[in-house]
């Protein structure tokens, strides 16, 4: 970032008496000179690609959603490019599922977030780096990783447990215990909820509330996977949840920058 600085060189006067004055000072006597108005902030306003560009995760500014995008990226590679039956396995060996999560349920539960289900270029990934990298300049990286793994962990295991009582009472088939369970939308859509109530536009906090929320109720609606569909519902009211708790935050936050300002 450039800093501009502004100095005032002096003058000195090598003539005796009073020095006469000029045309403007006699049309404003009491006038001084002044220093222009610096720019708030210190420095000249960014230009506007430099607002384009903060919607994009860095490495400084946002380092968790830009190493966990790599991340997701080598995983999706490997998922559409990799060999088919070593694919399956680690597929099997990552999925949340009743049986994984039996034997092994902190390994599958953080294992499962790592891999994506759809294409690598989508409307959906778009979203989980506009949404992750919004949410981390405003809360920092450590709480948007707990909201992500927030909405994942607590739709994960509420949907599996659910499916376990069904199955042991009857109304899902066994097979249900090892279905693939596996993907990154439980934790966005927590952080996409968990983001709207962090937004200071009081209009984009309930059009992003209502625009996800309509997505997710439609779904409902038609139920074509009702285990992953409640699975949506509830990593979005699990951001929700988290709103009093983030915005607590925030308010701390902007009172210490402001003492250091007066400082």
């Amino acid at each position: 970032m450039r800093t501009w600085v502004r100095t005032d060189r002096g003058h000195t006067r090598t003539d005796a008496g009073p020095a006469l004055p000029t045309q403007s000072e006699r049309r404003t006597p009491s006038a001084t000179p002044a220093a222009d108005p610096a720019p708030a902030g210190g420095g000249l306003a960014p230009p506007p690609h430099v607002h384009a560009l903060r919607l994009l995760p860095t490495p400084k500014g946002t380092p968790f959603t830009f190493w966990y995008t790599l991340v997701l990226v080598g995983t999706t590679l490997f998922i559409h490019l990799g060999d088919p039956a070593q694919v399956t396995r680690w597929l099997s060996g990552a999925s949340a599922d009743v049986e994984n999560l039996a034997q092994e349920p902190l390994f599958v539960l953080f294992a499962s977030a790592l891999f994506y289900k759809g294409a690598l270029l989508s409307v959906f990934t778009v979203g989980f780096v506009l949404v992750l990298t919004a949410l981390e300049r405003r809360v920092g990286g450590w709480r948007t990783a707990a909201v992500f793994l927030a909405g994942h962990l607590f739709a994960t295991l509420a949907t599996q447990l659910t499916v376990a009582a069904a199955v042991a009472l009857g109304h899902l088939p066994e097979s249900s215990r090892s279905r693939f369970e596996y993907g990154i939308d439980y934790g966005v859509l927590a952080c996409a909820a968990a983001l709207a109530g962090v937004l200071h536009l009081v209009w984009l906090r309930w059009t992003l509330v209502a625009g996800v929320g309509t997505m997710i109720v439609s779904d409902l609606v038609t139920l074509t996977d009702p285990v992953v569909d409640w699975g949506h519902l509830l990593a979005f009211l699990a951001g929700i949840a988290l709103w009093p708790l983030l915005r607590r935050y925030q308010r701390r936050g902007s009172a210490a920058a402001s003492l250091r300002t007066r400082r």
